[in-house]
């Protein structure tokens, strides 16, 4: 059984910066491409990042390029979203995903239909 488990989360001032990580267990971390999606209240689940199983590709939405940055640790079966200069409209919890198989492209990472497994995901929140 696969399992995914984030922490990291929690309340931070606008300007401020957060780590999230996700640790993958029950699986073997360097077979799945990994992504991050985020849903606010009210709104759908949006597309933050992804990172393919050798880290060669990142791919990010268009409202946190430039701010957010995914990485991976293959030997700690962990994948990390650093998020900086936050704004109050990046408050969401936040969910880390995983993907069967060496697919690329910002296309098939952005697709949250692509994902095998999810997280229970973790809250944000920044105030202004």
């Amino acid at each position: 059984q696969v399992q995914l488990v984030e922490s990291g989360g929690g309340l931070v001032q606008a300007g401020g910066s957060l780590r999230l990580s996700c640790v993958v267990s029950g699986g073997t971390f360097t077979n799945y491409g990994m992504g991050w999606f985020r849903q606010a209240p009210g709104k759908e689940r949006e597309f933050v990042c992804g990172i393919t199983t050798n880290s060669w590709g990142t791919y990010y939405g268009d409202s946190v390029k430039g701010r957010f940055v995914i990485s991976r640790d293959n030997n700690k079966n962990t994948v990390y979203l650093q998020m900086n200069s936050l704004k109050p409209e990046d408050t969401a919890v936040y969910s880390c995903a995983a993907m069967r198989g060496t697919a690329w492209g910002s296309s098939v990472y952005s697709d949250e239909q692509q994902y095998d497994y999810w997280g229970q995901g973790t809250q944000v929140t920044v105030s202004s």
